[in-house]
């Protein structure tokens, strides 16, 4: 910052408080960082914008968020294990003496995921997807006995869920028509089943209370290769499921499905489990791997001499962004959620700056029918004064915010990076001048660019004409940035060309003088 920007920011004591903010924030990772799982990575997300599946490193499940993105997180701080049980031993999946190669098929939300125990003489090749189009989950276990006889197989999968992110009023029960494990609180409801040699229904199933102090949980039920039959546990509760191929041939193979169908109601969770006995499995399984490797090559792009590696990695990149974006728009940070651990929240937020960037690309991609709803996303949560606050919830409710509303004297401070709304028209600008889609822009013409133009006109200091105090990238400091600067610099003018295309003389003439009066202060007094 110059010297009389820096005057300046001293007489207003910018950033101060936002300074004891960030110790108080380095103290707690620092004195909890330690109790962090080392399971923190999260590895192979899948999902279809309404349902969101996520493993960690040892291939359990972690996270399932359902029905927006990174908001409702009904496992969260949960370990949802698989285990097998076969000749008399059994073993978890994410045990150490498992051999483990994880990654997707190519160009697909598909998982390809092998697991071999040479000491029990299987390999299992799993095959993990959410269903494109319904919100469902399937698993796909290719079973290969190394053996020279028949073996009895029986896999189980446990669910230890946190509905609505609480334990409270939980409620796990078997149904004996569908057969099938239903897993449901208030408008959430799951259903478990599987199919096994055209034989659909769960073999065994058993419910029961978590893990604590003085219980070992109902996954311990599985190790002895049989389930209780527990029909139901209300509150503080987890189920496991069994699917047995009694006769997997001697050195032959054996393919198992496991199902889980979310839903809003009850009725929505038999319908789906409905769809998947017409239907089966496994062509749901192959639609979906057809739909996105249609999607992820829709372009006709010219990659010239790009090694396959690139290539590669460009397509995985298109298909992460989009399995981290809501159906309704909303482009999420990050869905690791250990960090609760630590500060209680977390990063699956939508920020204005990430979803900005992150927009762009995809319409550098041409994948404009994305990007569509982010920008819908951003004019439904802007406020009538022109700002987008700190971060918002994947269904536009306003999250938790880090930053004050206040000083340390007490007076107002707007709680906001100033960048996220000024990148958010710079990079709606890029979208048309790609597509041209004028009926598009015309619907957020006058709530979101004139909007936050005018605001971004308006917010300025005015011994320096520069943009006034907000937040930086990180959140640690209020004060005038040079990232702000420019960002605000570019979205008026990509405002003031919105406002010239509409033919607006007056209001491109005023947009296009605060960007020059900023581009000027920010040399004299950042330069």
């Amino acid at each position: 910052m110059g010297e009389r920007a820096r005057e300046t920011a001293e007489k207003l004591s910018w950033g101060r408080a936002a300074e004891k903010t960030l110790k108080v924030y380095n103290s707690a990772l620092n004195q909890e960082g330690s109790n962090l799982t080392t399971n923190m990575p999260r590895d192979l997300p899948i999902g279809n914008g309404n349902l969101l599946i996520n493993f960690d490193t040892d291939y359990n499940i972690r996270d399932i968020y359902y029905p927006y993105v990174g908001k409702e997180n009904h496992t969260e701080d949960c370990v949802s294990r698989t285990g097998i049980w076969v000749d008399g031993s059994f073993a978890w999946i994410d045990s150490p003496e498992w051999l483990k190669e994880m990654g997707y098929e190519s160009d697909s939300l598909v998982t390809h995921v092998t697991v071999t125990n040479p000491a029990i003489g299987l390999t299992l090749t799993f095959s993990d997807v959410v269903d494109f189009h319904r919100d469902i989950f399937f698993r796909r276990v290719d079973i290969a006995n190394h053996r020279g006889h028949a073996r009895d197989v029986r896999l189980f999968f446990h669910y230890e869920l946190r509905i609505l992110g609480n334990e409270i009023g939980d409620t796990i029960y078997y149904h004996p028509r569908l057969r099938a494990l239903v897993m449901y609180k208030e408008r959430r409801y799951f259903l478990a089943s599987g199919k096994v040699n055209g034989r659909i229904g769960i073999d065994d199933w058993t419910t029961g209370r978590k893990k604590s102090e003085d219980k070992q949980g109902a996954w311990r039920d599985a190790e002895d290769g049989e389930l209780g039959k527990v029909p139901l546990t209300c509150g503080f509760a987890e189920g496991v499921i069994g699917l047995y191929d009694t006769a997997v041939p001697a050195r032959g193979n054996s393919t198992i499905y496991h199902w889980l169908a979310a839903s809003t109601r009850f009725h929505g969770v038999e319908e789906l489990d409905a769809l998947v006995h017409e239907r089966g499995p496994e062509s749901l399984i192959m639609r979906t791997r057809d739909y996105w490797r249609a999607w992820v090559n829709k372009e006709s792009l010219e990659f010239a001499d790009l090694p396959t590696s690139i290539l590669d990695l460009y397509r995985r990149s298109l298909l992460t962004i989009r399995v981290q974006t809501d159906n309704r728009g909303a482009i999420i940070a990050s869905t690791d959620s250990d960090i609760t651990k630590v500060l209680r929240d977390t990063y699956s937020y939508v920020w204005g700056r990430d979803g900005a960037f992150a927009a762009k690309a995809l319409d550098m991609a041409n994948y404009d029918e994305v990007s569509h709803e982010f920008f819908n996303f951003c004019a439904n949560t802007i406020t009538s004064e022109g700002y987008l606050l700190h971060k918002y919830t994947s269904d536009g409710c306003l999250a938790g915010h880090w930053m004050p509303w206040a000083d340390e004297e007490g007076k107002l401070q707007l709680p906001i990076q100033e960048d996220e709304t000024a990148l958010v028209i710079y990079s709606l600008w890029h979208h048309y001048n790609k597509f041209h889609n004028v009926e598009f822009i015309r619907s957020h013409y006058r709530n979101l660019i004139k909007n936050a133009a005018n605001f971004m006109v308006s917010y300025r200091e005015p011994h320096t004409n520069l943009p006034a105090p907000s937040y930086d990238l990180w959140e640690e400091r209020c004060g005038i940035h040079s990232f702000t600067v420019a960002a605000v610099w570019a979205g008026l003018q990509a405002a003031a060309n919105f406002t010239e295309m509409f033919g607006e003389v007056a209001l491109t003439k005023q947009y296009r003088q605060a960007a020059t009066e900023i581009k000027e202060a920010a040399i004299e007094y950042l330069f």
